[in-house]
């Protein structure tokens, strides 16, 4: 699918951060943008400060259509951007259900896993509108929306089971400071994702404990070692997870002050509850609700996800992150590949 840039409309199903973010990009690519939010408040605030309060200092551009009515939103659309949170996207896909004509790229911007189902977000799209598989890609990667916003070099990969549909958003959003690669393996980018939160979950317990650098290493790299084991188990490849989806946002999200996740680990890790850090937080962290659909899969799948289990004990049944960790430093010893997919 060829792109003519200043005819085409782009719709933005989620005025977040992050989609804010992707909708002010597009529309400095000369493509035409309406911007989609649920809270008719927010759309209101939005229209009269041309501002989303999540993105200190950037404008919104007077041309980005911003909106609560998602059918105009859609209307006419080339292409369509999903940005809600995981847990809201059955809610929204039900919402615009018999909406969407088959022949419309639907990007996933949600990085997450349906609890219950256990679905994949490229998943829950197809199940839901019955959307072929080849018009879903999933745009992943190290990308917080603090620093796109800002034109900071990053760098994301368009996944999708076809090469063209991965590249018909790699052509969408390419830029001088967005360089986007391409992938065939949605499962791995996806999965890369979503687990990886649970990861930058445990890196801020380290900092809230007051760990060192190598112990934050060691997490990481046996954190990548579960993302993996699990990756492969569920059909994706292993050389995915080297790559921007898999430890190069693993880097980023454990190691950034803008991590969402980390920050709840870190006042986890400090002796704060739970429930009053979500209360008091503006965006979501997706790792909490992830941590949840992950323990379904450690139980499901019967695999070896030793610092998953241990931080859904933590932030669900009581544990005390330093028992937690007394616990990982404590198993048997054993190999460093010697489980890879699973024992």
């Amino acid at each position: 699918m060829s792109i003519n840039q200043k005819r085409t409309k782009i719709a933005v199903l989620g005025a977040g951060s992050w989609g804010t973010t992707v909708a002010i990009h597009l529309h400095k690519l000369d493509i035409q943008v309406a911007m989609w939010e649920y809270f008719p408040e927010n759309v209101a605030f939005m229209n009269k400060t041309r501002r989303n309060p999540l993105l200190t200092g950037i404008p919104i551009p007077d041309e980005i259509v911003i909106s609560n009515d998602l059918r105009e939103t859609i209307k006419d659309a080339e292409s369509i951007i999903v940005a809600v949170p995981s847990h809201t996207m059955r809610d929204l896909l039900n919402i615009v259900k018999g909406l969407i004509n088959d022949d419309i790229i639907i990007v996933n911007l949600s990085k997450g896993i349906e609890e219950n189902t256990l679905y994949r977000m490229s998943e829950l799209i197809n199940h839901i509108l019955n959307h072929p598989v080849d018009k879903i890609v999933t745009l992943s990667g190290p990308s917080h929306a603090e620093e796109v916003s800002r034109e900071v070099p990053t760098a994301i990969v368009a996944a999708s089971t076809d090469i063209d549909s991965a590249r018909y958003v790699q052509n969408l959003f390419n830029s001088s400071y967005l360089r986007v690669y391409t992938s065939t393996d949605i499962i791995g980018v996806e999965l890369g994702g979503s687990i990886k939160n649970i990861i930058a979950i445990a890196s801020g317990i380290c900092d809230g404990l007051g760990l060192g650098d190598n112990s934050k290493a060691a997490l990481i790299t046996r954190g990548l070692m579960e993302i993996i084991r699990m990756g492969v188990l569920l059909g994706a490849k292993e050389a995915t997870f080297a790559g921007l989806s898999g430890v190069g946002d693993l880097i980023v999200t454990c190691s950034s002050k803008h991590s969402r996740n980390r920050y709840v680990g870190e006042e986890i890790g400090k002796g704060r509850n739970l429930d009053d850090i979500l209360k008091g937080m503006s965006m979501v962290a997706e790792g909490v609700h992830t941590c949840m659909t992950v323990h379904q899969m450690i139980e499901k799948y019967h695999i070896l996800m030793p610092i998953s289990a241990e931080i859904h004990k933590v932030l669900f049944e009581g544990k005390y992150p330093r028992t937690a960790l007394i616990d990982l430093m404590t198993r048997d010893p054993v190999d460093e590949w010697h489980s890879i997919p699973n024992t």
